[in-house]
């Protein structure tokens, strides 16, 4: 019973922060955190604890998963040199200044270091809070940087762990294997469960199944995250190397009926997972506070701010250094075309936000080391982790969006163009396959005629849009085609909710035409957006 309380609960507590984040203009997930530490203080709710591997195993891959495969791989390889620097240099002074500002408060440098580990990777989950802020390519930095710097850290926190618990040595051979073994094993395994994937999607697409389509989609990220844990290998850039190559080949697989079942599901997927995550920061974090006696909480608190602090400085310094250090040694006019501003780089130093990476973490060190005596400061390895989380998503989730008007980033011009591109030349390659595809289907000379004319009609309003001419009659015309259609359409839904109602037809019969209604309102909907 508890169970289906603690359901009901968070239910409710996402649905108020989603309401509150729409009236108060705040990220979602500063408000679910604030909810997590404010439900913390329910009694039967303060047992309630979610085992770090369930994060690591189950709701990390498929977060992963999507984020890559919704990435853009090009945009990637322009940035690749930034991207691998952040992912992993960054990382690793990130860890060691965290434990060098632990160690200043007293804690082993072992545990120090852990810590370090845990707090140094952003989010991809979280970066999300950005994505509505900045331009596109500063948030698919933001995301490739996220996607890829928990490899890295996963070999910092478990050479810590192992020192600290007595199970490991320190030498540069031993370290550089495991960094090998974890990028170059994770490569593997995310490159062969793409190809096992593909190969069973390719299998599954003649049976015209949505349902096992999808199946199959779900499997790959725990797939490639399996085979990379069976060779201890990097489980985190299996998954996000087995998305990034599903995200090229899947538009070649796949019905529309079951893009559309897959894009609903993981939307709506991604949402709750990322929103529980959240409301579990805030809840742990309320549970290493009750863990600390008076004097080690006042130092904890005092740690938290230090090592956000911390992040946000190594974080900016960094980046600043990093761009200076490229403009030196590489002058190529392309480098030039791909340089940051100032203020766009001072955004990016305050979008590094932490997530789920770094509690799990927190919560996977173990109580015990080989000697049977506890973990060093293993409570306050959890709280400073879960604080520091809070901190940043509260504070930079509050900061962000002023930062991001004051720095004047420029409008995504680019993605504009692209899609008009796209539109148009698709609406083009129709009208020019129109007699051929019409000749050979045996269509009747009339139906042609008056697709074609609807062709037409679509491509010069295209066209119109790409003049910047708002104010044309054919533009005036199809509005107001469109707000016809879509006005008629709900003449028709209470039409057949009416009859339902008078019992003239079934329940069923309603639902069926109701999903036929629902998918024109949708593609007129877009449609509308379009202009």
């Amino acid at each position: 019973m508890a169970g289906l309380e603690f359901v009901v609960v968070l239910g409710v507590a996402l649905l108020v922060c989603g309401v509150l984040a729409h009236r108060l203009k705040v990220a979602p997930p500063v408000l679910q955190s604030a909810a997590g530490v404010l439900l913390g203080f329910v009694p039967w709710l303060r047992e309630t604890e979610l085992p770090p591997d369930v994060l690591l195993l189950v709701f990390l891959p498929l977060l992963l998963y999507w984020e890559s495969v919704t990435t853009s791989l090009r945009a990637i390889r322009r940035d690749l040199r930034g991207i691998v620097l952040t992912g992993t240099v960054l990382v690793a002074v990130t860890a060691w200044a965290v434990a060098v500002v632990a160690h200043a408060f007293g804690m082993p440098w072992g545990p120090a270091w852990v810590l370090g580990a845990a707090v140094a990777p952003t989010d991809a989950t979280a970066v999300g809070v950005a994505s509505r802020l900045l331009p596109r390519r500063n948030v698919t930095l933001l995301r490739a940087e996220s996607l890829i710097n928990d490899g890295t850290a996963l070999v910092v926190y478990s050479l810590a762990v192992g020192v600290t618990v007595g199970a490991e040595h320190l030498s540069v051979p031993h370290v550089g294997g495991l960094l090998l073994l974890s990028y170059g094993g994770g490569i593997a395994a995310g490159v062969a469960t793409a190809w096992l994937g593909f190969r069973l999607r390719r299998r599954i697409l003649p049976l015209g199944d949505t349902f096992l389509s999808n199946l199959a989609i779900i499997l790959i990220p725990f797939t490639a995250y399996l085979l990379a844990e069976l060779v201890e290998a990097s489980g985190v850039l299996a998954v996000v190397v087995s998305g990034l190559i599903m995200s090229q080949v899947a538009p070649h697989l796949g019905r529309a009926d079951a893009r559309i079942q897959t894009e609903a599901f993981w939307s709506l997927a991604m949402y709750l997972l990322n929103g529980f995550l959240f409301v579990l920061v805030g809840l742990e974090a309320q549970a290493a506070v009750r863990d600390l006696s008076g004097t080690d909480l006042t130092d904890a608190l005092l740690a938290v701010a230090a090592v956000a602090l911390t992040l946000v400085v190594v974080r900016g310094a960094f980046l600043f250094l990093a761009a200076y250090t490229i403009r030196l040694v590489d002058r190529r006019p392309q480098q030039r075309e791909r340089r940051m501003s100032h203020r766009a780089r001072l955004v990016s130093a305050l979008a590094g936000f932490r997530g789920a990476v770094s509690l799990a973490l927190a919560l996977s060190v173990p109580y015990t080391v080989d000697s049977g005596g506890p973990f060093p400061d293993r409570d306050t390895i959890v709280f400073v982790t879960a604080g520091v989380v809070v901190l940043l998503l509260v504070v930079q989730g509050l900061v962000l969006p002023g930062a991001a008007r004051r720095a004047r980033l420029p409008r995504d011009a680019d993605d504009e163009r692209e899609m008009l591109l796209a539109r148009t030349t698709a609406a083009e390659a129709a009208l020019s396959a129109l007699s051929d595809t019409a000749a050979e289907l045996g269509t009747d000379p009339e139906i042609a005629e008056g697709l074609r004319g609807e062709c037409e009609t679509h491509l010069e309003t295209l066209r119109a849009h790409d003049a910047r001419e708002e104010t044309q009659p054919l533009l005036s015309r199809r509005r107001q085609d469109t707000d016809l259609r879509l006005a008629l359409l709900r003449h028709k839904r209470a039409a057949v909710i009416r009859l339902r109602d008078e019992h003239r037809v079934d329940d069923t019969v309603l639902l069926r035409i109701q999903q036929q209604l629902d998918s024109e309102e949708v593609r007129l909907a877009r449609r509308e957006a379009v202009r």
